[in-house]
């Protein structure tokens, strides 16, 4: 026997698998690869570096990906409470929940006034300042961004259950 797909729940709880696949995979590059990267390069030149990206990743397709996630895990599991297999819904309120306390708190709380911080250094005429100021930010920021990383791999794995849930009709 085929089923006809349940369009109203699956649009969003691909859409909150998606991105919140794509925002852990953000962190998790940063982490592993643009932070050592930048560590890597002088500290003026890092600084310079990590001004102009987070300058740049302010824009449209980052900022819905990030903010919609959990709001898109969250509409699939109310409307899975609305379904007969509504076990699968808690996946993805815990998703949801998740996602706001391990990737959207620690955003506004340490990394983006981390950010803004080291928008307003000017350290170009003091290597040794930059030195200081750069090996303080990034160790950090590091810090905080791979627990983005891991709480949004936690949320992505949560919505993959709801998921694999609702298709055994649970």
């Amino acid at each position: 026997m085929t089923t006809t797909p349940d369009i109203p729940v699956a649009v969003p709880a691909a859409l909150s698998m998606l991105m919140t696949a794509g925002m852990a995979g953000t962190f998790f590059g940063f982490s592993v690869g643009v932070m050592p990267g930048l560590n890597a390069a002088p500290a003026s030149s890092a600084i310079d570096a990590m001004n102009a990206v987070n300058a740049r990743i302010q824009n449209p397709v980052f900022l819905a990906a990030f903010v919609l996630a959990p709001v898109a895990a969250a509409a699939a599991g109310a409307l899975l409470l609305t379904r007969s297999g509504s076990g699968a819904a808690w996946p993805f309120f815990a998703a949801a929940a998740v996602y706001a306390a391990g990737v959207i708190l620690p955003t506004a709380v340490v990394n983006v006034p981390m950010n803004d911080a080291l928008a307003a250094v000017a350290v170009h005429g003091d290597p040794a300042e930059a030195a200081r100021i750069w090996s303080d930010y990034a160790a950090r920021w590091t810090t905080w961004n791979t627990l983005r990383a891991a709480a949004g791999a936690v949320s992505l794995l949560l919505t993959g259950y709801g998921a694999y849930r609702w298709g055994q009709g649970s």
